[in-house]
């Protein structure tokens, strides 16, 4: 007998029904696990909105793609390193420790005497995020039998409801009265207790109830760590090149497109970059539609704060929105639509997706309300919660059993790297407009109106993703 088996009784030997979630056995885990990724959730939707606020309190904007960047870059080494050592010794420690940098990360964060802390603790935090991810499905995985896990994971996405309903106002709101540090210093302490909670759970969990280590050869076929630390290094060696408009900045920009032009193929199905029928095109069309949607969240906040001057509570009730009719687009077309062929839904996406460009393009003009650019970012999430899902269901469709996890690790990367590398464009193309002397705001509108390209893009890519298509060629 297995240890999954017995952690899970039989109704007929017992008479009694199956333990849920919420039974003695599973309670603390629950709440622990809950709990953590409520206050993951807060803090993710919370800490977002404040970044313009405290990029120009410590004179930083031109740094700021950098700043969100790094968060990213970061995340896809966290990823690799949190599943790899998960793998081979469990998820505890790497959870635990994730959690706990969490709190160190924002503690730098909240104190940084200049943006170049800032990215630290941004870059600190990306690993840790990553860390947590993985580990913490991994981590439900080693605590809870078969029949137990899908409710886990379906509580694992209800505790973002509330942190996206209350996360980014609050947060405008106590950055507007106090400070955008108190943000930071009020989520250390939030993330504190949970994440101690969290060490003395898993350090009571079963020794059973950890996986064993995965076959030699699974292990062998797994990216090293090398290729991931490589990738966020090149990420973040763009990101600060695309801040500035000189011949050092463009050398950062040239070493960090050759690390990723080299090891990024290794990462991915062989053909993404040319769009090869099938899995390497939904890899594609998520790198593509991730990098958009970051680029807008990122850069149409930074101008509606220092361009606009539009307060930073408003700004964070478009980022309510955006989560809101996030989750309620995904909803429809997994309930409404379910019988639309997924590959035109996500041509309908793409769609919505290149009218919350042209909204950001319209709102950047001087004499135009500011509140048609804030349209574009829930719009964009109603396009991303409509294309999203089907992507995914795609991709997974595309790869046989035995290769999902290398599947979803693959558009995990891609994700990363399309955020990381459409925003790096974008910001190159605002520096280098305000280099040759256009104005901010037209600045802004030129590189926005240039996001209606991948957009466009997926929309014309989609059907080489539909599952009756021919083969690969």
């Amino acid at each position: 007998m297995t240890a999954e088996q017995a952690l899970r009784p039989s109704p007929s030997d017992s008479g009694d029904t199956l333990p849920g979630i919420f039974s003695r056995p599973y309670a603390a885990a629950t709440l622990t696990f809950a709990t953590v990724m409520f206050l993951t959730g807060f803090a993710a939707l919370a800490v977002v909105p404040t970044l313009p606020t405290a990029a120009e309190d410590l004179d930083g904007v031109s740094l700021f793609p950098l700043v969100a960047g790094s968060f990213v870059a970061a995340s896809l080494l966290g990823g690799v390193l949190g599943g790899h050592w998960a793998d081979r010794a469990g998820a505890r420690r790497p959870l635990a420790l994730g959690m706990i940098l969490s709190v160190v990360t924002l503690l730098v964060s909240a104190s940084s005497g200049s943006i170049w802390q800032l990215v630290i603790g941004r870059f600190v935090d990306g690993l840790a995020a990553g860390m947590v991810a993985v580990s913490v499905t991994t981590a439900i995985g080693q605590s809870y039998p078969e029949y137990l896990r899908p409710r886990m994971l379906a509580m694992m996405s209800a505790s973002w409801i509330i942190p996206s309903l209350v996360g980014p106002p609050v947060a405008g709101v106590v950055a507007e009265v106090w400070s955008w540090r108190t943000v930071f210093y009020g989520l250390a302490v939030l993330t504190a207790l949970p994440a101690i909670a969290l060490v003395a759970v898993l350090r009571k969990a079963p020794a059973g109830d950890e996986t064993q280590a995965p076959p030699v050869e699974e292990r062998a076929s797994r990216p090293p760590l090398v290729v991931a630390g490589m990738l966020s290094l090149g990420a973040a060696l763009g990101q600060y090149g695309v801040s500035g408009w000189d011949a050092r900045h463009l050398l950062f920009v040239v070493a960090g497109v050759v690390l990723l032009v080299v090891f990024a193929p290794r990462l991915l199905p062989q053909g993404t970059w040319r769009s090869a029928r099938g899995l390497p095109t939904t890899v594609l069309l998520r790198g593509l539609t991730s990098g958009t949607y970051f680029t807008v969240e990122a850069l149409v906040p930074l101008m509606l704060i220092t361009e606009r001057r539009v307060a930073a509570v408003t700004v964070g009730v478009a980022f309510t929105a955006s989560a809101v009719l996030w989750a309620v687009a995904s909803w429809a077309q997994g309930k409404l639509l379910q019988d639309v062929a997924r590959h035109r839904l996500v041509t309908v996406g793409a769609l919505i997706m290149a009218a919350s460009v042209v909204f950001a393009v319209v709102g950047s003009f001087s004499g135009v309300s500011p509140l048609l650019a804030m349209v574009a970012m829930p719009l964009a999430a109603v396009g991303m919660g409509m294309l999203d899902p089907c992507v995914t269901v795609l991709s997974l469709s595309h790869s046989a059993p035995d290769r999902l996890g290398h599947t979803t690790s693959a558009m995990q990367t891609n994700m990363n790297l399309g955020q990381v590398v459409v925003l790096a464009f974008a910001t190159a193309v605002l520096n280098a407009g305000l280099a040759a002397g256009t104005s901010r705001l037209g600045g802004y509108a030129i590189t926005f109106s240039l996001l209606l390209v991948p957009t466009l893009l997926v929309a014309v890519l989609a059907v080489r993703a539909r599952k009756d298509g021919p083969a690969p060629g």
